[in-house]
């Protein structure tokens, strides 16, 4: 998380597990709240338009698990999902968590790393109330979260998740120079509160060092490689761009 970025919690049992400052105690430029069924991260409306929560059972994830296009999906691809081939992937950079529930959607096991403690807070909420989803509880049990840093101790976080590291999903903050890539109030939102990854070169090491078969790292089309070694192979659309670090091939 920026450490220029407050982020206040209404709930006091929640502030002290997250290890965040209760609302109120300070200036918090984000809140992260109670409302209704969810738990949501909250700002200025004007700046960041709606709260941000973590849906897997509406909106845009459900739409994307109808009608996404299975298997050949840009994500799927990159992991190595194929007819017979159902690798399990680590997703270093969780976030919001989409690309982790598109690959368990599609039967991978899936284990999620946060290192934004307000963010691990939203994840637990969506796959929580996921869980007890009767048309996508299955697929949410596939989803393992834990807290953590995965430039640093990331072989201990995999440990401790209990799934096997064949593919490490990363998908780390690209810098924008341009303030236009900023227009969608609920990404100037998540950026706001995680910040840029300039340590994107050691995270793509410790993958490589972990992973048993293949890292993936997801790009704007047009960025850079991240700094090191160059990848194997790579694949595209329109917006985005996966880079293929290749160990050995993934076998049925």
């Amino acid at each position: 998380m920026r450490p220029d970025v407050a982020v206040g919690v209404a709930d006091p049992a929640l502030a002290a597990r997250l290890g965040l400052p209760l609302a109120g105690e300070g200036e918090a430029e984000l809140l992260l709240v109670h409302q209704g069924d969810r738990l949501v991260l909250a700002g200025d409306a004007k700046r960041y338009g709606h709260p941000l929560a973590v849906d897997f059972v509406a909106g845009r994830a459900a739409h994307r698990r109808r009608f996404g296009g299975g298997r050949g999906q840009l994500v799927a691809r990159a992991c190595g999902l194929a007819r017979g081939v159902t690798p399990s992937v680590v997703d270093a950079t969780a976030g919001l968590g989409r690309d982790a529930f598109v690959l368990a959607s599609l039967g991978a096991e899936v284990l999620l790393i946060e290192r934004v403690a307000a963010i691990l807070a939203l994840l637990e909420d969506g796959l929580a109330r996921a869980r007890l989803d009767p048309e996508i509880g299955e697929i949410a049990a596939r989803m393992a979260l834990v807290h953590g840093d995965a430039t640093h101790g990331l072989a201990a976080l995999v440990a401790s998740g209990g799934v096997a590291p064949q593919v490490i999903h990363l998908d780390p903050m690209f810098p924008h120079r341009d303030k236009s890539a900023l227009v969608k109030k609920e990404m100037r939102l998540f950026r706001t509160l995680a910040g840029d990854d300039p340590d994107a070169p050691r995270l793509l090491e410790a993958a490589l060092d972990v992973a048993t078969h293949r890292v993936v790292v997801k790009r704007p089309r047009k960025a850079p490689p991240i700094e090191g070694p160059s990848p194997h192979h790579v694949i595209e659309d329109r917006t985005s761009r996966y880079d293929l670090y290749v160990h050995r091939r993934l076998e049925a």
